[in-house]
Formats: C-alpha cells, structure tokens, sequence
C-alpha cells in the first residue's frame, strides 16, 4: 500500500472534526472505542510513536533531516505528512494488522487513525486550515488566538482539554529529541525553514502553553514595504533611509511584539551592497540572512546564556576579531550590552540593533542600565552620554497602526543640558494617516547623509 493510495488529507480531516463537533449533544452515540479496544489503540500508538522516534541504520545528517521531516509533520506541512502516513502504513503491513475488531473512528484506514493520534494537532488542524496570512498559533491552557497581520484573534476553536496540548507537546519534544516533564518544564523546537515552536508545561506556567511562530518567505526590501499593501513607509522615508545606511549611521529600533522590528531590518540589511562584512548575533536563529541573501558576505551567530563557551559575549569576542563592517544584533541583552557599546564606538559603525523601551527617549537608560548590571564601576551620566551619541544616532520606532505595521517615528538623538534630546525627522500622523516631517536634520548629520551617495532629499 503506497503514500498515494493512503493521501492524508489535512482539510478532509478538519471537516470530519467540524461534522464531529457540530453534533447534537444529546444524540445518543455508540462508543468511540471498547475499553479493551481503547487499550489496544492506545498500545498500538505508542509502539507508532516510539517506532517513529527512534529510526534505525541513519547517519547523523540522515537524523537530523528524519526529526525534521517529523516536526514539519506535526506542524502541518502536507508533503511531510503523506511521508509519515506512508510509514505507519508500512509498519502496519510489517505488524500484519489491518484494523482492530470493533473500533469505531472517524477516519478511512487505521493508519489514519494513528496517525491523528501520534502525530495530528487536533483541534488546530481546524486553524491551520486557514494559513493564509498566518503568523503564529498561540495556546494557553485549552484556549487558541492567532495572529495575522501582527494581531492576535481569540480563534473559534478550543481544546476539550489541556491533555491535549500535552499531548501534542509531547509528540514535538519526541520527535525533536527534547524532553518536557515536571523537571524540565519548558522545550523549544526549531525549523530550518525558520518556523519555531516554544512550549511551557504546567507549574512552569499556571496552564499549558503552545506557541507556533511561522516563517512566511516575504520579498525583502525598503521598495517592498513601501507598496500600498504594505505601507509601513513611503518613498521620501525609503530614502532617508537609504541614506543612514550609506551615512553608516548606527541604528536602534524599537517596537512592541509582532510590529515587524525583524522585517525592517531585513529590507535595511537587503539594500547594502552584498561585499560589505556582516555579522549578525543572535539567541535563536531569525533572521535567516544566508538563507534569504545567499550572495552576501555574512557570518551568522547563534548564542546560549546558559553554556559559557557559546553566550553572546563570546560570540561578540569573536566577532570583532572576523573583520566586520557592520554588527547586526538582534536584540541588545545584559550580558552583551557593554561588549555592543565598545563595538560601535571602536570603528564599527553602520551597526543596527534593537531593544526593549517604551518611547526613543527611553533607550540610552535602558543600555546604561544593562552595562552597570555587571558590576563594574562606571559614572551612569558620562555612559548615558557616550551611548546616546556614539550607540544609538539614529532611532526607528515601529507601531501597529490602522491594522497594519508601520514606521512611526525616525529620530536622531542627542545629548543637550545633561539629557537625552530626540530631533525627529519624521513623525506617523493618525489623523491625517499619513508621515510628517517635523525636523530637518542638523548641520552635521546633513553633512554625514550628504557624503555617502546624496539620495537623501
């Protein structure tokens, strides 16, 4: 029995679940399963699952794309699903069992049956059957949100109970050869294509969560996120910002979750030239530069707080030592605040990060802050002072707005009578829905935009 002649259809499946669903409550039902019946389903779905878990006669590179093909199975990818399906298959054929005597399930074949049971996401195969636009599937306890277009919806659909989230999570850790449990409360699952799963158990949270992010291949570029069905910017601010970049202006931006800080740093990185040095460092790989722009001269770091030969202050060490002319941080933390300070002051400019804060003004604090966490004696005022004319020249706030993301703020910053002093050269007005351009830059930043290729105006 072949993959084709055995097609699992995802869609097929949510439509068996709705017609499950909407059922009169007080229809009398026959019973799902015997108990005998439910132990023998339930025993035959572990051997599935441990049979799954655990190939046989696979090289290291072959394991690593199995365990791939097995996340991308349970996070809904059709192709790796109809492999999986094809494998259960084959292990019923080699156990020589072809149904179970007087189960009753929803499905075609037993394989299917199984392979909801080990590998399906329930009640989120519903949501998954609208993908498009999806950005991220987020569980708490048996309720589901999504988020499309940076905004989280409460979703139509429930968990009957946190045993199922359980058990979806445990089917992820297995398959990624992780563990969650009462010791190890938590678990990360990671996609090369960049889709990321992030679970937390009970006791770690007060319920059960799933949070599954997906990677969405965008065109990048300041041209894209000007076209009307985006509007995060307009022409005249494309190039303003094409001219920070020549300038080698470096640059911070903020903005709350979801508000497309990660997307505007790509379209930054995607209109410099493809020689310049890149390094980028980062908790977990997302922004994927080798991928997207495989001609660029980048080298991609990826960084562990917890292992003391891999945290970001290593990979910063290193960095500096690999000649480059920009470092791109995903987000400043702690650990690596004064290691960042030193690098943009010490002849790498150009250099883009982002950070936590709630308005531009706030940003230098909030880097002074994290470099005296560690401890050494520094005057709080000459840091907030260096950083703000040194690290943070120019500052991007991002917003969700008018149901879209959007560039709200572009400000050069700087230091007058002791404190920190926003110029802002460009302002997003609601009223009028669209940008104004409150402040013309100074004498000296005009002369730095005017030096690199002048398409600034």
């Amino acid at each position: 029995m072949t993959a084709q002649q055995n097609r699992f259809s995802p869609s097929g499946f949510a439509a068996q679940m709705q017609s499950d669903r909407e059922k009169d409550e007080n229809e009398p039902l026959s019973p799902y399963q015997t108990a005998d019946t439910q132990g023998e389903f339930a025993r035959l779905a572990d051997d599935i699952r441990s049979y799954l878990s655990t190939p046989h006669g696979l090289g290291e590179d072959e394991r690593r794309q199995y365990s791939e093909m097995l996340n991308r199975a349970v996070l809904g990818y059709s192709q790796e699903r109809e492999q999986v399906l094809a494998v259960i298959t084959d292990r019923l054929i080699r156990l020589r069992i072809h149904r179970l005597d007087q189960m009753q399930h929803p499905f075609q074949s037993l394989a299917e049956a199984l392979f909801a049971e080990v590998i399906g996401l329930n009640v989120l195969e519903l949501v998954l059957t609208d993908k498009e636009e999806l950005e991220e599937i987020q569980v708490v306890g048996t309720s589901i949100f999504v988020v499309k277009n940076g905004r989280a919806k409460r979703s139509v659909y429930c968990f009957d109970s946190v045993r199922e989230v359980e058990r979806i999570q445990q089917n992820l850790v297995l398959y990624n050869n992780d563990r969650i449990n009462p010791r190890k409360k938590w678990a990360e699952v990671m996609l090369r294509d960049g889709s990321r799963v992030t679970m937390t158990g009970f006791g770690f949270t007060a319920s059960p969560t799933l949070t599954i992010r997906f990677y969405t291949v965008r065109s990048f570029g300041l041209g894209t996120l000007c076209h009307p069905s985006y509007r995060t910017m307009n022409e005249p601010i494309k190039a303003m910002l094409q001219s920070i970049l020549d300038a080698r202006f470096n640059v911070i931006i903020i903005g709350p979750t979801n508000s497309g800080k990660t997307n505007l740093m790509k379209a930054l990185i995607a209109e410099l030239p493809d020689e310049e040095r890149i390094i980028t460092i980062e908790s977990r790989f997302e922004m994927m530069l080798g991928r997207d722009f495989p001609t660029k001269n980048v080298i991609e770091y990826t960084t562990d707080e917890e292992d003391g030969y891999h945290r970001s202050d290593q990979a910063f060490k290193l960095a500096l030592r690999q000649s480059p002319q920009r470092i791109i941080h995903a987000e400043i933390r702690d650990l690596d605040a004064n290691i960042y300070v030193r690098a943009c002051t010490r002849g790498h400019s150009g250099s883009m990060t982002t950070v936590h804060a709630n308005t531009l003004e706030d940003v230098p604090d909030a880097i002074t802050d994290m470099c005296m966490q560690d401890g050494r004696g520094m005057d709080a005022e000459r840091l907030a002072k260096r950083i703000t004319q040194y690290v943070t020249e120019i500052g991007i706030e991002m917003a969700h707005l008018g149901g879209r993301r959007v560039i709200s703020r572009i400000g050069a910053f700087g230091w007058v009578n002791g404190q920190v002093s926003i110029s802002d050269w460009v302002k997003y007005d609601e009223r009028v829905d669209d940008w104004l351009y409150p402040k013309e830059p100074s004498a000296f930043a005009a002369r730095r935009l005017a030096a690199g290729v002048n398409r600034y105006e």
